[in-house]
């Protein structure tokens, strides 16, 4: 596996948070596919200088959320079948990260224009990479 994660001990973000962040970017972005594995819990701990507990912990997350399936005495895979939040609990967090991102825009006096263009711009690239 390359060496996609960085964890800053000094971010202030819990170092299991930056992981599991990260790979679910990896994910979005098409660097980790579907059936791709990942390394053992005490192997990307030992890479990453963290607590095995921390990559646990994040795997084990990413498994409640349908992204990881970890299948006993072969290992942690990104998972290819179907979300295992139905529909409307995908939106309910989806509306709410939404709303974070507008709290923000608002308090740096970005409009509705400029976060529409800005939305649309990001989506694009995501599409892009997507394609790839």
């Amino acid at each position: 596996m390359k060496s996609w994660f960085h964890l800053n001990p000094h971010s202030g973000i819990p170092m299991y948070l930056q992981l599991k962040e990260q790979i679910k970017t990896a994910v979005a972005g098409g660097a980790l596919h579907p059936g791709d594995r990942l390394p053992p819990v005490r192997e990307l701990a030992l890479t990453l200088t963290v607590n095995p507990n921390t990559v646990a912990r994040a795997y084990s997350e990413l498994e409640r959320e349908g992204i990881l399936s970890a299948e006993q005495g072969r290992g942690t895979f990104v998972s290819g079948g179907e979300p295992l939040l139905r529909e409307e609990e995908r939106r309910v967090q989806v509306q709410s990260l939404i709303d974070k991102v507008l709290v923000e825009a608002f308090n740096l006096r970005i409009t509705g224009d400029q976060l529409q263009a800005i939305w649309e711009e990001r989506l694009r690239a995501w599409e892009k990479r997507l394609q790839r």
